[in-house]
């Protein structure tokens, strides 16, 4: 076992018998917040930088979106976003391909930046009517009765 492989065995003991906090797992959260000028992702840059546990701070003016990742509490990094006096919110949208009707009117978000749609836990949004239903197996490959015009 030699002498570094017994150090290393009472150290992993010693370090088991703790009973501390648990380590916070590395995450990444999106806020929306609301930046006119550089100078205020300047601000939003500083205040989301200065939280414990935080790696990297990315602020996109133009989508008026700041990423934080490292080890935090995410609702630590909305707090903090808007203690800086900016209108604050977690990031709404999500990819338009994820989303299985990206124009209906509960997820289409003109302000979104291009390539996103507002998410929604609306299941009545993700699903087909039964006359939809009907419209796309009817012309489907896989439907053996379907149109043979097509």
């Amino acid at each position: 076992m030699g002498v570094t492989g017994t150090l290393e065995y009472f150290s992993d003991l010693l370090s088991s018998t703790k009973k501390g906090k648990k380590k916070k797992q590395l995450q990444t959260v999106s806020v929306k917040v609301r930046m006119d000028c550089e100078g205020c992702q300047l601000k939003v840059k500083n205040a989301l930088s200065s939280l414990k546990g935080v790696k990297s701070v990315d602020v996109d003016l133009k989508q008026q979106k700041a990423t934080v990742t490292g080890f935090f509490d995410p609702k630590k990094v909305l707090k903090k976003a808007q203690s800086t006096g900016k209108k604050a919110e977690p990031w709404p949208y999500v990819p338009y391909n994820l989303i299985a009707h990206p124009y209906a009117a509960q997820v289409y978000d003109k302000k979104a930046p291009p390539g996103y749609v507002r998410a929604t836990e609306d299941t009545a949004v993700a699903t087909l009517s039964t006359v939809e239903e009907q419209y796309t197996t009817m012309f489907s490959d896989e439907n053996p009765n379907a149109c043979s015009i097509m």
